[in-house]
């Protein structure tokens, strides 16, 4: 029988893959046609949403892409049926023709079930391997035989900075308390960023099985997993899976007929960046308003209701059993030196091939961009990849052959993150980019801390101001010392790493803010207060078509007449540009 698997991650639903799966279920049940439909989650190609996966009876597998209801009832007729695979259709299949180079240079840890397995079965992840990480812990591990395999797999923490996670753990394990806890950092809040989430889920037992090997290395018996409540899939995915594992004995007391007891928790949070830092976050999981505190003591002294508290994220805790069950030594002859193993990216922005991808640390940007992202969508120039998120920076195309290494990345100005990757393009302005970024930092800083309350509010109505065409000499060094003071007295990440994007752009891109301020110009005519829109009396026809649509009624002339905009009523709002079908008017 032939198994029809839809995805059924957000992206999935969100193109309309649940109308596809009832056109499925309603025609396999009208026709009684002898298939299994089964849902998953992400299969990473999200730019080709929906995707319906066929695996016939000899085990050969078809991605069909792009699917709608419409294309249902063909590709039951003819690849069920019939067997006889739709080749336009199919976007990655048995013939090396259609085999999509999105794939070709991935290698899936973090991410080996996503879109494989039904992330509601715990039977499914039961059979491709799932918990037997910690079976094999619990019978044949001492906790600190655990760290150490850990810190041997040199597995750094894929949430931010890349502490290694193998320390971090022996710290937990170590400090003097009667009560440890563990926590799962999945609050995910960078713009452009959706690697935990979609983890969460797809593949939901991977992230439950890292935390048990976590809480049983450090010593702890409960446990919190901290997702914003905008990621409802993801939340209802994992009540689920809990639910589930508590059934079968695997969490509760004395888990898999051993001494050990776990209790994971879910707590929801309201979507406040600063509470991806872990010190606010431990004071929304205790009720208070999510606000970071002075370090020391660091959380694993003194964390969660002041007990020692082991954080890590979604991601590195789900490479946690893949590294039990395959060893650390093959975790570590993946990547470089510095950056041991695989990282998830999530690509979006100006890309051709928007998605997930999980690839060994050590490919370059180019190649994550170019051979596994397709290039620079509608034939544009790769100007610039923003890392990090707000709290990252910009790296320009003329780096495009670094390395993707913890080091590395940091020594550009921007930072590895959780592992968001927007990729801009020639017609992206540098200035309104870090405006962007600085407006989302200023919105979310908690307050506490002046420099980060006050300091980053300064820097974005400069940065405004500059913007709008009213830019001055000494805004670069009024921009770079506020952010040197910002960096140094902020209280937490969140204000010590607001300004990298404004200062990564400085960096790589000064000639831009030099022309918005002293040239009153946009390079990327972007911002509409400094462009000029202008009629090419060679190329109006006279339609009024451009006049009929100006809100400021600025242009004016006769039918079948040249026209002309009067630059002091203009507002630049571009709609002439973007209405005339003649090509008749530029901008400057």
């Amino acid at each position: 029988m032939k198994t029809i698997k839809v995805g059924l991650g957000t992206c999935g639903v969100s193109a309309g893959g649940e109308k596809v799966y009832a056109a499925l279920k309603n025609e396999i049940a009208k026709q009684k046609i002898p298939a299994k439909l089964l849902e998953t989650g992400c299969m990473g190609n999200c730019y080709q949403e929906v995707l319906l996966e066929i695996i016939d009876e000899q085990g050969n597998d078809y991605l069909y892409g792009n699917v709608t209801p419409e294309k249902v009832k063909r590709i039951l007729d003819e690849q069920i049926l019939q067997d006889k695979p739709i080749e336009e259709w199919i976007v990655k299949g048995l013939k090396a023709e259609n085999e999509d180079t999105f794939f070709s240079k991935q290698k899936r840890i973090v991410l080996r079930n996503c879109g494989i397995i039904d992330p509601n079965s715990i039977e499914e992840y039961i059979a491709s391997g799932g918990y037997k990480a910690i079976q094999r812990v619990l019978k044949e591990y001492t906790p600190e035989q655990v760290i150490e395999t850990v810190l041997k797999s040199g597995l750094r923490g894929r949430g931010g900075a890349g502490f290694l996670t193998g320390i971090k753990w022996r710290f937990c394990r170590q400090a003097a308390g009667d009560k440890k806890y563990i926590i799962c950092n999945a609050d995910e809040g960078d713009p452009g960023a959706f690697m935990d989430r979609s983890t969460l889920e797809s593949d939901p037992h991977s992230v439950l099985e890292g935390m048990m090997i976590c809480a049983f290395a450090c010593g702890s018996d409960e446990a919190y997993i901290y997702v914003r409540a905008e990621y409802p899939m993801a939340v209802r995915r994992l009540h689920h899976s809990i639910r589930k594992a508590e059934e079968k004995g695997f969490l509760g007391t004395n888990i898999f007929g051993s001494k050990m007891n776990l209790a994971i928790h879910i707590k929801e949070g309201a979507g406040a960046f600063v509470c991806g830092e872990e010190t606010a976050l431990i004071a929304s999981i205790e009720g208070k308003r999510g606000m970071p505190r002075f370090r020391p003591p660091f959380p694993a002294q003194k964390g969660l209701w002041g007990k020692p508290t082991n954080i890590n994220n979604v991601e590195t805790f789900a490479n946690v059993p893949w590294i039990i069950d395959n060893g650390a030594e093959a975790f570590a002859a993946m990547g470089t030196e510095n950056s041991k193993g695989t990282k998830v990216f999530a690509l979006a922005g100006k890309i051709a091939r928007g998605g997930l991808v999980e690839v060994p640390m050590g490919l370059t940007i180019n190649e994550i961009i170019y051979d596994i992202g397709g290039g620079i969508r509608d034939g544009k120039k790769f100007k610039a990849v923003q890392m990090g998120g707000p709290s990252g920076g910009c790296i320009p195309a003329t780096m495009g052959d670094l390395q993707i290494d913890y080091q590395k990345i940091n020594q550009t100005g921007a930072i590895m993150g959780s592992g968001g990757m927007v990729v801009l393009d020639e017609t992206t302005c540098m200035v309104e980019m870090a405006k962007f970024f600085l407006r989302f930092t200023q919105d979310e800083s908690c307050g506490k801390c002046t420099f980060c309350r006050i300091g980053t509010k300064r820097m974005l109505e400069i940065l405004e101001r500059i913007t709008d065409g009213k830019g001055q000499e000494g805004d670069i060094e009024l921009l770079e010392d506020l952010a040197d003071k910002i960096r140094n007295n902020s209280i937490c990440a969140l204000g010590g790493t607001a300004p990298n994007p404004v200062l990564t752009t400085l960096r790589y891109f000064r000639n831009e803010y030099e022309a918005h301020i002293r040239d009153k110009k946009c390079p990327a005519h972007r911002c509409g207060p400094l462009l000029t829109f202008t009629i090419l009396e060679d190329k109006c026809t006279g339609c009024t078509l451009c006049a009929r649509v100006c809100p400021a009624t600025a242009i004016s002339g006769e039918k079948k007449q040249v026209h002309k905009i009067d630059q002091a009523v203009c507002i630049k709002c571009g709609k002439c540009f973007e209405t005339c079908n003649f090509k008749a008017i530029i901008k400057d």
